[in-house]
């Protein structure tokens, strides 16, 4: 399962359409977003992703979960966000 991580500073309809090729290519993918602003820009593309996806009959499904992350030697809360087709 391939693994894009998002930022605050991600293009929501940059990450829509990386979401949207792994899909189709290879199916389900992994979100990984540190902070809320991240999360924010994850969830966008997310829906925006979805909207490219149901023109093709496809339909998208999002499982949230947190994850711990070692960043600079300290430890930190993350959100990954499991992407699958229904």
């Amino acid at each position: 399962m391939q693994t894009l991580r998002v930022s605050a500073s991600s293009r929501p309809k940059s990450v829509a359409g990386a979401i949207a090729a792994v899909i189709k290519e290879s199916g389900p993918v992994e979100i990984q977003a540190v902070g809320a602003g991240a999360v924010n820009q994850a969830i966008k593309a997310i829906a925006i992703a979805r909207g490219y996806l149901n023109a093709e009959g496809v339909d998208l499904v999002m499982q949230p979960e947190f994850m711990e992350l070692a960043i600079d030697g300290e430890s930190r809360t993350g959100v990954r966000m499991l992407i699958a087709t229904r």
